[in-house]
């Protein structure tokens, strides 16, 4: 008895089960077989028979998976994905030879007998008996398709295919039955269809429309004779027939199939001869599956439509409903992804920030009051290999979608805070005294009728860029040169509850999914966030104070069968975050930024545009988010494992002594936004007067987007690094030397959730 070979066959024991499963089948068949021409059967055997007619009446036979396709807002296509590589086709489209190889190699008999072949199982039985193994199987060509429906009702769990694929006298009975409904209801010319189209042909490949293509690349249609005999030939065993691994064993495994072919008069024995002779003629195409297969730099937008489509409940109820959609596949689904938007975005990534860089950038495009999702690109591309600094983490969006824990946003965050103010019926030309230094103001009323307070005997400080900020200062010069002291004062003034209330209403909260912390540091940027979540963020301005959730997804069709369904898909939902008046003047005081404040490398030439830029302690991450009335945009640049700092370090081919909002990110937003923009009609903010305040501002030098020295000689307070962006662990200079200071600050322990990278020694802020 032969052993079992590495690329198939039977085992001993399964040589054993399938005789014995042909014995009883042929004494149940002997027992009490009837065919009468309509192609009914009765059984009357007993035993392992008496089972039969206490099984459903029905088979439930499961749509073909099949391959999703996923489409930019333009109908071009992004990528394709499946969990079976397959393309349904009719019987007219898959080639006359290839419908007589297989059938020639598989059942012979498949046009003359009914569900059973009986002379089919009386000869295996008197073969294999004769031989002592199993030389010859029984089951038909209908048989085999009903078990490949079980096999693919099973999908990817292993326990499942196990049940439809073992050798048991159980599953004969029960595929024999389904085989009989089969017959009646499909008839041969669909039986035969539906074969072809769910049959495993190796190399990922399921159906012969996928596997033409695989072997071929061609469609199932335009087969030839030798080419339909190789493929006929695989189904038995496709590991071990499988060409292109094993050419010698697939060539005689073909030939046997030629020879078959014209043992049954579907082909002369001189073609037969004729296509031995001929090479395999292979033209493989490699599998291409998945995100990674996304053209103009959107594998992660991909991703992101694939997260959407597995945690919506609208595409069902639990994750397991979603996922068997999901891997069911046959979707098409039409994205929010501008393809111009899209590209502009890579383009202009590739330009500043290498792949091969220390550290990497993201970036997405939002469209103000739709919350379409317009672009979504990185510098690191979609992938697994890490020696072409591939990644699959999305460094655009939330953990819970495919991202990471998110980065501190710093500066960026200060509008919300002037929004919350602002609504809170504070005039916009608001002045406060902005000192270089102070201690956070003590107490600070919070939510739920709590407070925060600083430490008495040793209070938390923070401090501005440079000794030369001193206010006091108004809301509009503040907002241009980015004034911490400005805005913890602002903070302590209105509270800390309608600053976290405005940031989600606006859609702003942590990358990590908990709720922000009721501490007066956020004003600050210290709670992490996501580029996707700032773009969205900042297009409830743009929108003027509506915010929109953010969408990826425009429609979906399913096609099961020969039928097309529609699908629902998730619908934005918008509502508003703050009143026009309050959008308008936070316009007025960002146009400010990008006009004459830290922003100016990233304003756009024709178009008015707003924004703010934003760096965080040491330099691990630098913000640009800005926008115009028809589009938000955010990028982040930074070490995603907040690792390096941005401090002597070279990007995209330039060398930065440090690395700022203004200067990194900003062109970056700057060239992604032109393009994105380019065509689209020049749009007006809703222009707001926002008159001085009465103060006497003193110095010229904006926020930590500046370029600052290495030899202050002021004094700072920070004892222990600060992940929310405000100090560096032992960092006692940046005051008075060169005029744009690193930032610095005392930050009370307990002012964030654990995340003290520099062994910080304050005696932490506390509810009251």
């Amino acid at each position: 008895m032969p052993k079992k070979s590495s690329g198939g066959g039977l085992s001993p024991a399964q040589q054993a089960a399938k005789f014995l499963g042909v014995s009883v089948l042929a004494g149940a068949v002997l027992a009490g077989i009837a065919l009468p021409a309509v192609g009914a059967l009765g059984l009357a055997a007993k035993g392992s028979v008496e089972s039969f007619d206490e099984l459903p009446a029905n088979m439930k036979t499961p749509p073909l998976s099949q391959r999703t396709t996923i489409l930019d807002a333009d109908g071009g296509q992004i990528a394709t994905v499946y969990s079976r590589d397959r393309t349904v086709v009719p019987l007219k489209d898959v080639s006359p030879y290839m419908q007589k190889a297989i059938v020639a190699i598989e059942d012979s008999r498949f046009y003359q007998h009914g569900a059973v072949d009986l002379k089919g199982v009386l000869r295996a039985l008197n073969k294999n008996a004769r031989s002592g193994e199993v030389s010859q199987g029984a089951s038909t060509l209908t048989q085999q398709y009903v078990k490949n429906v079980f096999v693919e009702e099973a999908g990817d769990d292993p326990t499942k295919v196990a049940q439809a694929t073992q050798q048991t006298i159980g599953r004969k009975i029960r595929e024999l039955k389904y085989a009989i409904q089969v017959e009646e209801e499909l008839g041969k010319k669909k039986i035969l269809e539906n074969y072809l189209n769910i049959t495993f042909f190796g190399q990922q490949a399921y159906g012969v429309e996928a596997a033409a293509q695989r072997y071929f690349s061609k469609s199932a249609k335009d087969l030839s004779i030798q080419e339909s005999a190789l493929l006929a030939g695989i189904v038995q065993s496709p590991s071990r027939y499988d060409p292109v691994n094993d050419e010698a064993e697939a060539t005689k495994r073909r030939n046997i199939v030629l020879q078959r072919m014209a043992a049954v008069g579907d082909i002369s024995r001189p073609q037969a001869a004729e296509a031995m002779k001929a090479p395999l003629g292979l033209k493989v195409s490699k599998p291409k599956n998945g995100c990674i297969t996304a053209v103009k730099g959107a594998g992660f937008f991909c991703d992101y439509v694939r997260e959407v489509f597995l945690n919506d409940k609208v595409f069902g109820k639990t994750k397991e409903a979603r996922a068997k959609v999901w891997n069911q596949g046959g979707l098409t689904i039409r994205t929010t992804m501008d393809p111009g938007a899209q590209d502009s975005a890579q383009r202009s990534i590739k330009d500043h920030v290498y792949r091969s860089d220390e550290v990497a950038t993201a970036a997405s495009i939002v469209q103000p009051g739709t919350g379409k999702i317009l672009a979504m690109g990185q510098s690191r591309p979609y992938g697994v290999d890490i020696k072409k600094a591939e990644t699959t983490l999305n460094l655009s969006v939330d953990d819970g979608m495919g991202g990471g824990m998110g980065y501190q946003p710093g500066s960026t965050f200060k509008p919300i805070v002037a929004a919350a103010a602002l609504e809170d019926g504070m005039p916009a030309n608001k002045v406060y005294s902005s000192p270089y230094q102070m201690a956070y103001p003590s107490p600070v009323s919070a939510c739920d009728g709590k407070r925060w307070a600083n430490d008495r005997a040793n209070p938390a400080k923070l401090e501005n860029e440079n000794s030369s900020e001193v206010g006091p200062y108004d809301m509009k010069e503040a907002t241009a040169k980015s004034v911490n002291t400005y805005y913890v004062q602002m903070i302590s003034d209105i509270g800390i509850c309608p600053v976290t209330t405005m940031a989600k209403k606006m859609g702003v909260e942590r990358a990590d999914g908990d709720k922000m912390p009721q501490v007066p540091s956020i004003a600050l940027g210290t709670q992490e966030v996501s580029p996707l979540t700032m773009a969205n963020g900042y297009a409830t301005f743009a929108a003027r104070g509506m915010h929109c959730t953010p969408v990826a997804i425009e429609s979906v069709s399913q096609r099961v069968g020969d039928k097309t369904k529609s699908l629902q898909v998730p619908k934005s939902t918008c509502s508003r975050a703050m009143s026009e008046k309050t959008a308008d003047t936070i316009n007025a005081l960002l146009k400010g930024v990008v006009e004459d404040g830290t922003g100016s490398k990233a304003g756009l030439s024709g178009r008015p545009s707003a924004g703010k830029t934003g760096t965080t302690d040491e330099r691990y991450a630098a913000w640009f988010v800005g926008y115009t009335p028809n589009m938000a945009g955010a990028v982040w640049v930074g070490d995603p494992a907040h690792k390096r700092k941005m401090s002597g370090i070279t990007i995209g081919g330039r060398s930065y002594g440090k690395v700022f909002g203004g200067e990194v990110p900003g062109p970056i937003w700057r060239d992604m936004m032109s393009g994105a923009l380019e065509g689209k009609p020049v749009e007006q903010f809703n222009d707001v007067h926002i008159p001085d305040g009465n103060h006497k501002g003193r110095g010229d030098e904006d926020e930590d987007d500046r370029d600052d020295g290495d030899n202050g000689n002021g004094n700072g307070n920070g004892n222990g690094g600060f992940i929310g962006g405000l100090v560096g662990g032992n960092n006692n200079g940046g005051g008075g030397g060169e005029p744009f200071p690193t930032p610095s600050f005392s930050i009370p322990e307990g002012f964030f959730r654990g995340q003290d990278n520099g062994g910080g020694n304050g005696n932490g802020g506390r509810f009251g």
